[in-house]
């Protein structure tokens, strides 16, 4: 999946751990980031982040904190200390945050961010009861997803019966003096916070097995990491330059900023003052597709996003390039059929939140994802081979070994146990075996690719096009004589897929893979930083659970951000609907389509592993039709195309001048944001969103 080449080495040499810094270092030599201090921030931080994005990003639907990879709640968390807490410390004579202090609190944001955000993490608290609000005698939910057992959902009493009143109070709000029926609820989000804990370590487990194959011996770039890096450079010197990092006394770094900056202000003043300016970052694509051939393409948002230009800048040419061109390459294949003679609105679609997407096109990604991971597997088979011999005790450890956050037989029994454990507790739900295995198999499969596409392509958030039982649904048929069917499980089985694997926006893998890379790059307390990150995921799961039941209450859920309360909670019961009467569009013959998948992956691997000069990357075509590129792909191509003209006549050297150019635009654009959620919240508007 990775050939060598100077622009790479270049984006990952950043990375590495320098054996000397300029100047007096002021910590100690062995600083090692995880600091007492550092966990009681650490653990505090998980609590407010837990607080404030219920409210920010549940209840008032503006910028969210989290649900990105590089999330505004973490940067802000990392900016207080450099900027605001550091030269305070500096002033007062006090001993400052050293660098790897500031980096293990970012990691640690990472991870309190994401678990409290937007995302799969928490969907499941109102997924478990909207199927049962917006039920009606018309389409039946109520009986339908009155089979569940009773401990999945505070909807159902242990004797099966409704409890209309949980339900109802939760969307609808309960009167002042009412108490909240927590008794309810208690046993369902036991259950489901142990499914999310084992998921997490899970995910850590696997990561910690990936990060030397992905970080040393293939060097992946790491785009994500370069911000706070950048922002901590020369914090350890003890001299007048050490308040503030180089970063932030480059001129160029101060231009970007002040563009983004720019942007955001006038626009955001327009949102409050409508006779103020504004400057347009979007136009509306169906003025340019309104005619036939180019209708059929579909939805082709054009927007620039300024934190993406930014982060784009950062990858090699090849992969920006690759983003926006297969976006535009898998649209073109909708042209094609349609020349051919098979209009867009005729040809097969999904199932549920699938609908949206030709089959065709939706089962070539699932064939690159079925091709990446196996690229993964066979490109670390060396690596992944030395694991498993460390688990049943063939090998002594590495040197490699010494800096990851677990041993390898730790990382691999621990893998094995949580899966074996997450399967038991689907089949204690009622699912059928071998669909909880296809189930859970797809979880890890979407997983490993999209952390993928974090690590090398840099994406800000990451979603997959398929879905696995309507993707079974699709290959093979769905309801009675099935195994698709609610007597093996499907109502349950829809329900997982619904909260915890339909969107990955908010995935926890890529701020383990993240934060293990780091981590090992700067010396940081890898052993001391594994229990650090599940000491905070506990703490941010109990507080936002918490929130999250409380302010349907309090406020009434209906009042909070649409999709969780609206749009989520019926994808499950429309997607078990659909599939308990049958599926229409079933044939094996799909599987053709994941076939070509698999051998364009393989061919675009060949080529780059053979020709220096091939342009093209496989996870822009692995990632061409998620929502992430519809997003992003205007925002890719102006990256590359700015890339690619400095290169030309400026060569390689003015291309790495102006990474702080970018990197300011990207720290302007997150700085814009903070700043706008604060005036949000003091004049309490809603709605306003900065963050895709």
């Amino acid at each position: 999946m990775k050939r060598s080449s100077p622009s790479v080495s270049a984006s990952s040499e950043v990375l590495k751990v320098t054996a000397t810094s300029p100047g007096k270092p002021e910590a100690a030599p062995k600083d090692r980031g995880v600091t007492p201090r550092v966990v009681l921030l650490s653990l505090f931080l998980a609590a407010l982040f837990g607080w404030l994005i219920a409210v920010i990003d549940y209840r008032q639907a503006n910028t969210f904190l989290g649900a990105t990879h590089l999330p505004p709640g973490a940067v802000g968390a990392l900016l207080v200390l450099v900027i605001i807490i550091n030269p305070l410390m500096w002033l007062l004579r006090l001993r400052r945050f050293s660098r790897n202090e500031m980096l293990t609190i970012y990691l640690i944001s990472l991870f309190a961010t994401t678990v409290a955000g937007i995302g799969g993490n928490n969907y499941w608290t109102i997924f478990i009861i909207g199927p049962f609000y917006y039920a009606t005698r018309e389409n039946g939910w109520r009986e339908t997803f009155g089979d569940l057992p009773w401990w999945m959902t505070p909807a159902l009493r242990r004797d099966g019966s409704y409890n209309a009143p949980v339900v109802d109070g939760w969307f609808n709000g309960i009167k002042p003096g009412e108490a909240i029926p927590w008794d309810a609820w208690m046993v369902p989000l036991f259950a489901w916070s142990a499914l999310m804990l084992a998921t997490y370590v899970m995910m850590g487990c696997l990561s910690v097995m990936l990060r030397a194959q992905w970080g040393e011996r293939e060097a992946l770039a790491f785009p994500l990491l370069r911000l706070p890096l950048e922002l901590t450079e020369d914090i350890d010197r003890d001299d007048k330059y050490s308040i503030w990092s180089h970063f932030l006394r480059n001129p160029l770094t101060w231009g970007g900023f002040g563009v983004a900056a720019f942007i955001s202000a006038f626009n955001g003043l327009h949102l409050y003052f409508p006779d103020w300016p504004v400057v347009p970052l979007s136009l509306e694509e169906w003025r340019f597709f309104s005619e036939a051939p180019w209708n059929q393409i579909g939805w082709a948002p054009i927007r620039v996003w300024p934190i993406a230009v930014g982060v784009c800048y950062l990858l090699t040419r090849e992969v920006s390039f690759s983003l926006w061109f297969f976006f535009w390459a898998l649209k073109a294949q909708l042209i094609v059929a349609y020349f051919l003679g098979y209009m867009p609105s005729t040809l097969p679609r999904g199932i549920g939140a699938w609908a949206g997407q030709q089959l065709f096109l939706s089962f070539q990604e699932l064939g690159a994802y079925l091709a990446i991971v196996g690229l993964v597997l066979w490109t670390g088979r060396e690596h992944f081979s030395f694991v498993v011999s460390r688990a049943f005790g063939r090998s002594a450890p590495s040197q490699t070994e010494a800096r990851d956050a677990l041993p390898y037989p730790a990382a691999f029994w621990g893998f094995i146990v949580s899966f074996l454990f997450i399967i038991g507790w689907t089949l204690a739900a009622g699912i059928n075996i071998r669909l909880a295995l296809a189930l859970w198999g797809s979880y890890l499969l979407v997983a490993v690719v999209l952390s993928r596409v974090v690590a090398e392509a840099g994406l800000l958030f990451v979603h997959s096009s398929w879905l696995p039982l309507g993707a079974l649904a699709n290959l093979f048929g769905a309801g009675a004589g099935t195994y698709l069917s609610p007597q093996h499980g499907l109502v349950p089985a829809t329900l997982i897929e619904s909260s915890l694997v339909e969107d990955f926006r908010g995935s926890m893998m890529p701020s383990f893979v993240q934060s293990f890379k780091l981590a090992a790059d700067r010396g940081l307390n890898s052993r001391a930083l594994w229990w650090l990150i599940f000491a905070v995921i506990i703490i941010g799961m109990a507080m936002t659970v918490h929130m999250n039941v409380r302010l349907g209450y309090e406020t009434g859920g209906l009042s909070m951000h649409g999709w969780l309360a609206s749009g989520g909670p019926r994808v499950a019961p429309n997607n078990v609907s659909t599939m308990a009467k049958g599926v229409t569009d079933t044939s094996p013959a799909f599987a053709v389509w994941i076939g070509v998948g698999i051998a364009t992956i393989l061919t675009l691997t060949w080529c780059r592993s053979h020709m220096l000069w091939f342009p093209l990357h496989p996870l822009g075509y692995a990632v061409a039709i998620s929502l992430p590129m519809h997003v992003f792909w205007l925002s890719a191509f102006i990256a590359w195309a700015c890339k690619t003209v400095v290169t030309r006549f400026g060569g390689n050297d003015a291309a790495r001048r102006l990474n702080a150019f970018f990197l300011g635009l990207v720290f302007g654009d997150v700085a814009m944001m903070l700043f706008w959620l604060a005036i949000d919240a003091w004049q309490g508007r809603t709605g306003h969103q900065l963050m895709p």
